[in-house]
């Protein structure tokens, strides 16, 4: 599996972005998948997971109630709404694919097996 994320960018604090995550491979809606941030000088981060076909998900206290994520497994992609943007939102945005086929968020990123390419977000105050 293969996976992009896009759609980063510079927003003021307050703002809203919508992160995509592009996947390779015919099975993707049998994995679940997560984001992960690094702000710099600092270590990966879990923000968020989510379940084959939607089922569950598992959100970090830090964005909880101010990021969504969302799959559409018919076009292999994976979104994450940002809302109500912090300047301490301010990182490296990453999607990923667990090892394990058990549901046991919040992962750590040597749980991950496959990651994307990161995505810069930039919140200005």
């Amino acid at each position: 599996v293969q996976l992009q994320a896009s759609g980063g960018g510079l927003v003021q604090a307050g703002g809203s972005l919508r992160l995509s995550c592009a996947a390779s491979g015919r099975t993707f809606s049998r994995y679940f998948v997560g984001w992960f941030r690094q702000a710099p000088g600092k270590e990966r981060e879990f923000i968020v997971s989510m379940s084959w076909r939607g089922g569950s998900t598992y959100y970090a206290d830090s964005v909880k109630g101010r990021f969504t994520i969302s799959r559409d497994d018919a076009q292999r992609t994976v979104y994450l709404q940002m809302n109500s943007l912090k300047p301490e939102d301010t990182a490296v945005y990453y999607c990923a694919i667990p090892r394990s086929s058990i549901w046991s968020p919040p992962w750590s990123p040597s749980d991950m097996d496959y990651w994307g390419k990161g995505t810069q977000v930039t919140v200005s105050s």
